[in-house]
């Protein structure tokens, strides 16, 4: 062997040997231990495998929200945290008495919709095979698929004796992340009260990729219409990316800190504040939050109640004030979701709930005092049936999807009627203040930056 060659192999020796010593004990152990069952098991498996499986354990020591997202996973992370997939684009629910997957709406202009396809309508199987047992997320990922495949659905319309098939060819969905109060005929959403036209209504489900910019679209539709104040509803929210809250959180406070972001040893990770340009800086505003609402839903509460911008009804928010940060690893290994840091509000009080942490101790949003609005598990229940039913697109002469019996003619959302009482005290403060002309919503967009943030979505989509 050449004399160069000798010297160039002692040093990477050497080199090899100073790392591992630098290495840690136990990388060494888990490093051992995949050697071991690569070479030794009796059932082998392949490498891939051993790594993916050695990652998943431990993550799942960490917090609930870390996780290793594998390479095959990463389109359906993607879809739930955009909301974009191929599909037919029909929302879905499981009929409580029989369990049956029905159709609460399909999404306007989409195939579904184009089909002929009706809420309440019965999905009885996809593709030949029966749905029977199966749940909203199971049905959803037999419906969705790449844009320009075909699926058959077999539909039963009550009234009917006889179940069609229908071949629909999926297309990019784009699910609604801004949602009304109701259903106009033609689909579309009423973002205004019925009983109170003059109170505009947004509830966000998530915060997905373009929220933001359909808000401030929805925003100046309300302009329009001479709006004295506006609910956004973020209940039953469980976050979505960080940029778009702090998007929302710049249209409604003129300055100031909007979140910070901190690392465990408390140094600063980031800080956002608000551009100065805000779309509707001194409309009277309520934000309306649960038990349920979480992440970026919290952190739009805490910054619009730390700014005295907003009051805040309904009950303490979920307390999940973390941020994950997604890691790249290997090439076709997928990615590691991490959480990094923690969000704190502008008031510098932490959002997110520690283990064991109860409820004296400060984490999450509470409502403004005299505004908490508590519900029992019955009452939720018969409110998430309620919502459910106002949700879905029924045309003039529709029969009442079955299932929905149950819901009292006189069932009042009390969250929703205290909101609306406490605007209405705002709108009355505010024309003290100062004039009416003040109010209107400013129609000057406000830009603002992209950094990637995450948590949960809803399910039941196809």
């Amino acid at each position: 062997m050449p004399r160069k060659n000798v010297q160039i192999l002692v040093i990477a020796c050497v080199v090899c040997l100073l790392c591992a010593y630098r290495s840690s004990r136990y990388a060494r152990v888990v490093t051992y231990a995949l050697e071991q069952i690569e070479f030794k098991a009796l059932e082998p498996k392949p490498a891939r495998k051993l790594a993916e499986a050695a990652i998943r354990g431990m993550t799942e020591v960490l917090d609930p929200y870390s996780s290793y997202i594998s390479e095959q996973d990463l389109p359906r992370f993607a879809e739930e945290l955009d909301r974009q997939f191929g599909g037919v684009g029909i929302e879905i629910f499981v009929e409580p008495k029989t369990r049956k997957i029905c159709v609460a709406s399909p999404l306007p202009n989409t195939p579904a919709q184009r089909a002929g396809i009706r809420p309440g309508d019965i999905i009885i199987a996809i593709n030949g095979e029966s749905t029977e047992g199966l749940s909203l997320d199971q049905a959803a990922k037999k419906m969705r698929g790449e844009a320009g495949t075909e699926v058959t659905l077999t539909i039963q319309t009550p009234g009917e004796e006889k179940p069609r098939d229908v071949k629909l060819k999926r297309e990019v969905i784009k699910a609604e992340t801004v949602l009304g109060d109701s259903r106009n005929p033609d689909g579309s959403w009423n973002f205004v009260l019925e009983e109170h036209p003059d109170i505009g209504y947004v509830r966000l489900p998530t915060f997905a990729e373009d929220s933001d910019k359909r808000l401030r679209e929805i925003l100046e539709q309300l302009r329009k219409k001479n709006i004295r104040g506006l609910i956004l509803d973020l209940r039953d929210d469980p976050g979505g990316r960080l940029e778009v809250a702090v998007a929302i959180c710049d249209m409604f406070i003129k300055s100031g800190v909007i979140v910070t972001t901190r690392y465990r040893d408390g140094r600063i990770k980031a800080r956002y504040t608000a551009s100065g340009r805000p779309v509707c800086p001194d409309l009277p505003l309520v934000v309306l939050i649960n038990r349920y609402s979480a992440s970026a839903s919290e952190i739009v509460a805490a910054c619009l109640q730390d700014h005295q911008r907003a009051k805040v009804v309904g009950e303490r928010s979920f307390g999940k004030g973390t941020v994950q940060e997604l890691i790249q690893l290997e090439p076709g290994m997928g990615l590691l979701k991490l959480t990094t840091a923690a969000y704190w509000r502008p008031s510098g009080k932490n959002i997110h709930r520690m283990v064991g942490a109860d409820e004296s101790q400060e984490w999450g949003v509470k409502p403004d005092p005299g505004w908490e609005v508590p519900l029992e598990k019955e009452e939720l229940e018969t409110l998430l049936r309620y919502r459910a039913l106002r949700d879905i697109y029924l045309p003039p002469g529709s029969p009442k999807p079955e299932g929905f019996d149950k819901i009292p003619e006189n069932f009042r959302d009390r969250q929703l009627d205290r909101a609306v009482e406490c605007l209405q005290q705002e709108i009355e403060a505010a024309s003290r203040k100062e004039p009416p002309a003040n109010r209107q919503l400013s129609t000057i967009a406000s830009p603002v930056s992209t950094i990637a943030g995450i948590s949960g979505i809803r399910e039941g989509v196809g």
